[in-house]
């Protein structure tokens, strides 16, 4: 459908009234609920399988049913507004989630205790502001002058949902329905404990050869929405690590392998979650190290030939209105006053070397990024990239100036989140400010509306941090974090002088993945997840592929047709993903507090029952996408 989209730039769509409602307190309210819920949700997901799903399409279609059917008002610029608000919380749980449980590592390994919610709130607050800020200033160049060669592909097909006014009601109810059951089967699966939600079988015949999967219908959800290629590829990468590297490993021995932190037990003793443990999540930091290396190089050279064949479109024709950002001055006053802030408030490790490299590293990944987005999308976002970049570039700065120590590591990759969350809300902003210019939405509220979805996920991305830690604990099986891993061993990696053999044999194998022409990262993410992650992920992507694409490419279903019909199950899929997020943090709460629902069920439904609700999920996606109906 995006392709369909993105083919030619639409010229804007100006509002006849001069003055149009779309900043309101009912647009601020329910702009400000959808970025907590998605920031909640999305913080979860990323530290499950190391990837965020965007939230611009789902915020759209639920704020359109919310205002057609529920408030019986129609308006497509209070609609855009909503979205606007609403997507900042996934993009700014992002760039907290893939640097920030790094902290906690060392908070624990160093008896520190762990990061404090504030302190995360606030850096995350300090990078969000400053990624707004320091995007305004690009959105004449990118956006109006550049539309022709720079499509925008999310903003774009988030313009086209808007302004489909006959589907609102009906398309939100997929993705409430998608809430709902996704919520509920949480609940009752690691709330009730009636199943597990994942299980995994040995084989004695084949040492070391697992299987495993786990059942929740998030993982099917974002399988659907990535894809049969890129779903195919990550368990292509688990099974590598499962089925191959491991069993290699325990047959062969690691005599000259040394894991980061050596077992207490020869190899030979080693279950096959040991060696992952201790070898493999390793291996598949340093692939995924290469591909923030790669996705880096290929982004700057991307932005380079970008601008050296920017082409300038004719002046549009647009009111004051529709060309109206936040004045200059507010731009510098507001960054000055964010960055001294950032290196003067004393619980804040950044200093004052680390607030010049921030405005430094800062303003050149959003320049980057905003980019890069308009010509690939923010699926394509290369942020890990950036700021693996920027995280090596600081530590041996202040190796060079004799700032080392654990305080130098705190600061660095406190620094690393705050440039983190710049870049994923500068592209967050971009494409934002592309639907709004297609839609002939005022710049300036819509900058405004960003802020607002700034500031409230940052006030619950601490809490939700320091409850999931509580809860279940950065590193573990069930919040792997596996960028976090990956900025915490570069780190470490730089600051001490020394790079661990294992992500060293990583950046190899990364290398030799890039000269076959694979897709590296889909791969690196699969390696690093556990097998029980990447197969309903699988799953899901199958039944894009087996149950929609191919039967309506062979019945001959027009791209229209079929798009609505993607554009369904991805609703659905979301609402799926929100639903189950929002309930692991409700449960981490209670296991926080020590609260048990399990009635004593002791999952007596056991791995068969498992299956039994995951199929069931399954069958009722697969419904929901083969039913012919607008919705």
């Amino acid at each position: 459908m995006n392709k369909e989209i993105s083919s030619a730039a639409p010229q804007p769509v100006i509002v006849s009234d001069p003055n149009p409602v779309e900043l309101s307190p009912l647009t601020i309210i329910f702009g400000i609920i959808l970025s907590v819920v998605f920031a909640g949700a999305n913080a979860y997901l990323a530290l499950r399988i190391g990837m965020t799903v965007s939230s611009s399409i789902p915020s759209a279609v639920i704020s359109m049913g919310i205002w057609r059917v529920i408030l019986k008002r129609d308006s497509v610029l209070e609609n855009n507004m909503v979205q606007t608000i609403g997507s900042a919380g996934e993009s700014l749980a992002a760039g907290v989630v893939f640097t920030v449980p790094a902290l906690f590592f060392w908070f624990a390994e160093w008896g520190m205790g762990a990061p404090s919610g504030v302190m995360i709130a606030l850096l995350a607050l300090g990078g969000g502001i400053l990624g707004v800020l320091f995007m305004v200033p690009l959105r004449k160049s990118l956006i109006v002058k550049e539309r022709d060669s720079l499509p925008f592909p999310e903003g774009t097909a988030c313009a086209k949902v808007l302004t489909a006014v006959d589907r609102g009601g009906s398309r939100a109810g997929l993705t409430f329905l998608g809430v709902a059951a996704g919520l509920a089967y949480k609940f009752i699966a690691d709330g009730l404990k009636f199943f597990p939600s994942e299980a995994s079988w040995s084989f004695s015949l084949l040492p070391g050869v697992d299987f495993g999967m786990a059942f929740l219908p998030a993982l099917l959800g974002v399988g659907f929405i990535i894809g049969p290629r890129v779903a195919a590829f990550l368990f292509g990468g688990g099974a590598l690590a499962q089925w191959l590297a491991i069993p290699l490993i325990l047959h062969f021995g690691a005599s000259r392998v040394e894991p980061i932190y050596p077992a207490k037990v020869p190899i030979a003793q080693m279950s096959s979650t040991d060696i992952w443990i201790n070898y493999i999540r390793y291996l598949g930091a340093g692939l995924i190290a290469w591909c923030g290396v790669a996705g880096l190089t290929k982004a700057a050279t991307l932005a380079v030939g970008s601008f050296r064949q920017r082409r300038f479109g004719a002046a549009s024709q647009t009111t004051a209105r529709v060309d109206r950002d936040l004045t200059p001055k507010s731009i510098i006053v507001g960054s000055v006053v964010v960055l001294l802030s950032l290196g003067l408030i004393p619980f804040l490790p950044v200093n004052w070397l680390g607030t010049l490299i921030i405005a430094f590293f800062g303003f050149l990944c959003v320049v980057v990024t905003s980019r890069i987005v308009g010509l690939t999308g923010a699926s394509n976002n290369p942020v890990s990239g950036l700021v693996i970049a920027s995280l090596g570039v600081t530590a041996l700065i202040f190796r060079l100036v004799g700032y080392q120590g654990h305080e130098a590591m705190i600061a660095v990759i406190s620094i690393g989140c705050v440039i983190c969350v710049m870049a994923a809300i500068a592209a967050d902003t971009s494409q934002d400010l592309k639907t709004g210019y297609l839609l002939g939405a005022t710049p300036k509220k819509q900058q405004t509306g960003e802020l607002f979805g700034v500031l409230a996920s940052s006030l619950i991305i601490g809490a939700v941090m320091v409850l999931l830690n509580k809860a279940w604990g950065f590193g573990s099986r069930e919040l792997p974090a596996p960028q976090a891993t990956t900025m915490r061993i570069l780190v470490e990696g730089v600051m001490e002088g020394h790079f661990p053999t294992t992500l060293a044999i990583g950046l190899g194998l990364g290398a030799c993945l890039s000269a076959l022409r694979l897709p590296v990262l889909a791969l690196s993410l699969g390696f690093y997840l556990p097998l029980q992650v990447t197969v309903p992920l699988f799953i899901g992507g199958a039944i894009r592929y087996c149950f929609l694409e191919r039967p309506g490419k062979k019945a001959g279903m027009s791209e229209a047709e079929l798009g609505d019909r993607v554009e369904k199950g991805i609703l659905f899929s979301s609402g799926l993903i929100a639903g189950e997020g929002l309930c692991g943090i409700g449960l981490a709460v209670l296991a926080a507090k020590s609260i048990d629902l399990s009635l004593g069920t002791a999952e007596f439904l056991g791995r068969t029952g498992g299956c039994l609700a995951f199929a069931l999920m399954t069958y009722w996606l697969v419904r929901i996408i083969s039913s012919g109906q607008k919705g």
